[in-house]
């Protein structure tokens, strides 16, 4: 399906918006979190999901200053596959330095990012598919929503969440890459679809199939920031706000508005990823950072 013309016909400005998945802790917004945060509430977000590092205690604490920034975003905590082979020797550490994670973090509500990819390999498979087991259960024992990463690894992904069972909230496949008939596969596991600045890309037809086709209550939208810049920022660091030229695409694939997409987008946000649970009143022992897993 070829890029839609016409996409800055209907910008959707009036309704408020989220950006499902994105980096606000990495070190890349370090010296302008403040600007990205304004420009972000300027674009008419209403809030995102940060993505944390269960292995990375500086992430941690940057996540304390997105916190005090920008109040309404959520966060997901897990470990990454790129990060299972820290577990080779120690998986049973798994469940418990994860849920240690997700109780520190203030506002955790989800389990992410979690998942396979084979297209780096930074892991033996089979540690990255029992690290992925692990917290899909641990997910499913805590009731949250889990956040799916797989990179050319879509039929060992699959068969995880079959055998464990998705967690009764659900998930999201996100910075989806694949075509209509894997997003059905998905939304029939229970689980929504997030299309990130890759719709945008000349060549992404598939991708755009796919975002024509998931049904409105599992759509979202994101930007992986600071990853994956949509057109016509490619080459650039991604950040929250540019989720719009997502729902520009969107909405043209799907023969609709900005305003409709970022509605619908916003409510399916909503549903999968509510509200966390209270923030500590002054515990500063509770939000501090997970300690570095054991090698």
């Amino acid at each position: 399906m070829p890029l839609p013309p016409g996409l800055e016909s209907d910008n959707g400005s009036g309704e408020p918006m989220f950006d499902s998945h994105c980096h606000l802790a990495d070190e890349a917004f370090e010296d302008d979190l403040d600007a990205v945060v304004e420009r972000a509430r300027g674009a008419g977000l209403r809030g995102a999901l940060c993505i944390l590092d269960a292995t990375n205690p500086a992430e941690a604490t940057r996540a304390r200053r997105v916190s005090a920034l920008w109040p309404a975003v959520g966060f997901a905590v897990g470990v990454h596959p790129h990060q299972a082979g820290e577990f080779a020797d120690c998986l049973d550490d798994v469940g418990p330095r994860l849920r240690s994670a997700v109780a520190a973090r203030a506002g955790a509500c989800a389990v992410g990012e979690i998942g396979l990819d084979y297209h780096y390999d930074s892991a033996p498979r089979e540690i990255q598919r029992e690290v992925f087991r692990r917290q899909v259960r641990v997910a499913r024992d805590l009731g949250r929503p889990v956040v799916i990463h797989t990179r050319e690894a879509d039929e060992d992904t699959f068969a995880v969440l079959a055998d464990e069972g998705a967690p009764p909230p659900g998930g999201v496949f996100h910075c989806f890459t694949g075509g209509a008939s894997m997003a059905r596969r998905a939304v029939d596991l229970g689980f929504h679809v997030s299309f990130s600045g890759i719709a945008t890309f000349k060549r992404a037809d598939a991708v755009r199939e796919a975002a024509a086709v998931v049904p409105w209550d599992r759509l979202l939208v994101e930007t992986d920031a600071p990853y994956l810049a949509p057109v016509p920022h490619r080459g650039r660091r991604n950040e929250p706000a540019w989720v719009t030229r997502v729902v520009d695409v969107v909405a043209g694939v799907r023969g609709t508005t900005a305003g409709e997409v970022r509605a619908r987008t916003s409510a399916a946000f909503e549903a999968l990823f509510p509200a966390g649970p209270p923030r500590p009143a002054a515990c500063p022992e509770g939000d501090q950072p997970p300690g570095r897993l054991p090698n």
